[in-house]
């Protein structure tokens, strides 16, 4: 009975040795979620690789799913109760939406000679801004009030624009709604960035009462070729 005992001990410790002498690979963490991040990010993250093993663990080959993921060891060589950094990183430029990657790494573990260690992200296209492709003409104001004026009196205001384009603006006309209202452009030709200017003269003579002129701007401005700006008067009799 004894002897019987002994031997499936023996037995038992010889099928047991192997596994406790040679190499066995461990990983904290299987996989990692990055959660949202934006197109064109870099992102990283460590895996720690463990060698529970008694023999020394070799990393023979660490591969990645797709180019766009890069992976490498800190060391190659693991003894016994040994562990290393796999640090993993992701490249998200010219993708968008969900995305899941794989990175197998090899090892001389008799019994488990690949791992699968995975990832996976949410990536998000931002808007492109669009810029103001040819000319752009831009009023800081397109309204002025010369509130209570006497008959008779000329008033004057100068109107500020800005070309907010790529290509230069050129002013093509200038139209008023009456003769009582004169309107001279500082410059045809503004480039981009620049500011130029609009004086408006009105006349007061002959009128009363509430008075709104407009004055139209023809320009080469792509979606809005045809400007306008109004100009108030209460206009009183002496």
């Amino acid at each position: 009975m004894i002897k019987n005992i002994l031997i499936l001990f023996l037995m038992s410790t010889i099928s047991v040795l192997p596994q406790m002498l040679g190499p066995k690979v461990a990983v904290q963490q299987l996989d990692h979620d990055f959660g949202n991040i934006n197109e064109g990010d870099i992102v990283k993250h460590t895996y720690v690789i463990s060698n529970n093993g008694g023999d020394v663990l070799k990393i023979l080959d660490v591969r990645a799913s797709c180019g766009c993921t890069a992976a490498s060891p800190d060391k190659k060589e693991l003894k016994p109760g040994e562990s290393t950094n796999l640090e993993v990183s992701f490249n998200s430029k010219g993708r968008k939406g969900p995305q899941n990657k794989t990175v197998t790494v090899t090892t001389n573990d008799p019994e488990k000679p690949s791992i699968s260690l995975t990832f996976k992200c949410n990536i998000i296209v931002k808007e492109t801004v669009k810029t103001n492709v040819g000319a752009v003409i831009f009023l800081p104001e397109t309204q002025h009030d010369f509130g209570k004026v006497t008959e008779g009196k000329k008033v004057e205001y100068t109107f500020k624009f800005e070309n907010k384009g790529t290509e230069s603006l050129i002013i093509k006309d200038v139209k008023t709604s009456c003769g009582c209202t004169a309107a001279v452009v500082s410059d045809n030709s503004i480039k981009p960035g620049q500011v130029g200017s609009i004086k408006v003269d009105f006349d007061t003579k002959n009128r009363s009462g509430r008075n709104s002129k407009s004055i139209t701007i023809v320009s080469n401005d792509t979606k809005e070729p045809n400007k306008v700006i109004t100009i108030y008067a209460d206009v009183q009799k002496n």
